[in-house]
């Protein structure tokens, strides 16, 4: 198993814990969007912090979605995470190419700029759950710890982080999310803090070799961590010919005319995989006669 999630808990239940190793799903999804480094940092946290919280879900329906809108040259990341593992993404500019950040790293914020994060669950409830922040800084994770505190009111530590090789592919990618709980005692919050202040980034701890487990009894050292679950993690994406049928199918009569009139085989593009689906002509007509 390369690409892994683990879910944990220490100081008797007070504390709940996640991390990951992400470097195969984090390559996928650069060679599917040909993104620039700067990008692939970007989106590959995202698509990390998206794994783990796609976890968290109870259902195996449940789907979680991860919107992040920027006034910065990027613009936008879309993340798409199940219960099961799987998750999937996009950058709205995936060719972005900036100078280094003054401290000498990939200028993630920089790209992304200034504007929202935006968490939807959907839980196969009439409504999706919507929780939306202000970016704080825009490198990712300081913006999910601050959107679990203001709008999950859950005290929470999140740590993301991707390293690139030198020829532009993916060398290391993962994360952690600690979380207390609402009964956490003084002492367990002391020594977590003491922990977190020692850690240096995600991405030093996977360099040095250290596994998701490992990087989890580094941070919850001392408060008795205990693994509970294991699970796969994939960038999988659920597009298939049938499915841009319906889309197609609803995009009605007048559309699919036009289309038809043209005269021209149409291609249509998934956002998140990248995978192009050709039409005929006579494809499309057939598609005509099942619309309404």
């Amino acid at each position: 198993m390369t690409d892994y999630i683990v879910r944990a808990t220490a100081g008797e239940a007070q504390i709940r814990a996640f991390a990951c190793t992400a470097k195969g799903v984090v390559e996928k999804a650069r060679q599917a969007h040909n993104t620039s480094p700067v990008v692939t940092a970007a989106l590959g946290r995202l698509l990390c912090g998206g794994v783990m919280m796609g976890s968290m879900l109870k259902g195996e329906e449940d789907l979680l979605t991860l919107q992040i809108k920027g006034d910065g040259p990027m613009q936008g990341l879309m993340v798409t995470a199940d219960s099961r593992g799987n998750v999937k993404g996009y950058a709205t500019m995936p060719d972005v190419i900036l100078p280094a950040s003054a401290a000498g790293k990939l200028d993630v914020g920089g790209a992304i700029g200034q504007g929202t994060l935006r968490v939807i669950k959907d839980m196969g409830l009439k409504e999706p759950y919507v929780g939306q922040t202000l970016l704080q800084t825009g490198e990712i994770a300081e913006d999910l710890t601050y959107y679990f505190a203001t709008s999950e009111q859950v005290p929470s530590s999140v740590g993301l982080g991707v390293l690139m090789e030198r020829g532009n592919t993916v060398k290391q990618a993962g994360g952690f999310i600690v979380q207390l709980m609402p009964f956490a005692e003084e002492g367990v919050i002391a020594r977590l803090e003491e922990n977190l202040s020692r850690i240096t980034s995600v991405t030093a701890m996977l360099d040095e070799g250290k596994t998701p487990e490992q990087m989890l009894e580094c941070i919850l050292e001392g408060l008795n961590c205990e693994i509970t679950e294991v699970m796969p993690a994939a960038f999988t994406c659920n597009c298939d010919r049938s499915r841009i049928e319906k889309v197609l199918i609803s995009l009605g009569k007048q559309e699919l005319h036009d289309m038809i009139d043209e005269g021209q085989e149409i291609e249509v593009n998934c956002h998140f995989c990248n995978k192009q689906y050709k039409f005929s002509v006579e494809e499309l007509k057939q598609l005509y006669h099942k619309s309404r």
